[in-house]
């Protein structure tokens, strides 16, 4: 598969001018969104590497040691997507990896519809409007990711709650972080009862990493994860 730089992509702009002037991906030009989504783009291409022959696809821990080599392509989730940053910009970017565009608002999951269409990718992402929490629950979804993304989800622990179940073990967390954060808003003893652990800040990016499996009780009910936070 040919990689495309999501900065050169016409119909990426395009895309994010509309969600913009919609309200939906916040103050700023597209291509500022663009720059901040490589950040992302840098981080999930060392850890789902393109594939080298056929379709085998090495994936990475956040080590960079290799964990698994796939003979299917791999799975990836944005949570709270609003106008598809950084999920549409990671789609252009990485053609390998099958898509998963989440947010709970259906007017931003049908302007990202249209845009998947539009832009010729209805075969490797999708976009699904619900909440997370609901998603952690579907067996067909839990525990299916090789990595998920937030850039502006939720507060950490709302974000690693309904993230960690989402993750197949070895698979990948990553965040948006404050800028100068060193990740103390991530306490390691708190977030091993989800089955992940920090890895640390990179690139302006928390990198988390699953390290176990995640209870069958998380992520609790739709809206717990924020009221009663568990750390």
């Amino acid at each position: 598969m040919t990689e495309v730089d999501p900065r050169d992509h016409a119909g990426l702009l395009e895309v994010l001018r509309r969600a913009r002037s919609l309200g939906f991906t916040g103050p700023g030009e597209p291509e500022e969104h663009i720059d901040h989504a490589m950040r992302f783009v840098d981080l999930a291409r060392e850890m789902i590497a393109a594939p080298l022959h056929g379709d085998e696809t090495p994936l990475r821990s956040p080590d960079g040691s290799p964990t698994a080599t796939r003979t299917h392509i791999p799975r990836g989730i944005d949570l709270g997507t609003g106008g598809g940053v950084p999920g549409l910009v990671l789609a252009v970017a990485l053609p390998w990896v099958h898509w998963l565009l989440v947010d709970s608002m259906p007017r931003r999951t049908t302007i990202l519809d249209e845009a998947v269409a539009q832009m010729g990718m209805q075969d490797r992402v999708t976009v699904w409007c619900g909440r997370a929490e609901d998603l952690g629950r579907d067996p067909g979804v839990r525990q299916t990711a090789d990595l998920v993304v937030a850039r502006s989800f939720g507060p950490p622990a709302a974000t690693a709650e309904c993230a960690a179940p989402l993750l197949r073990s070895g698979g990948s967390l990553l965040v948006s972080e404050p800028p100068d954060s060193e990740g103390e808003r991530w306490p390691r003893q708190s977030l091993e009862e989800l089955g992940i652990e920090p890895v640390g800040v990179n690139r302006g990016v928390m990198v988390l990493a699953k390290v176990a499996e995640t209870p069958d009780r998380f992520p609790r009910r739709v809206g717990i994860p924020a009221k009663r936070p568990l750390f």
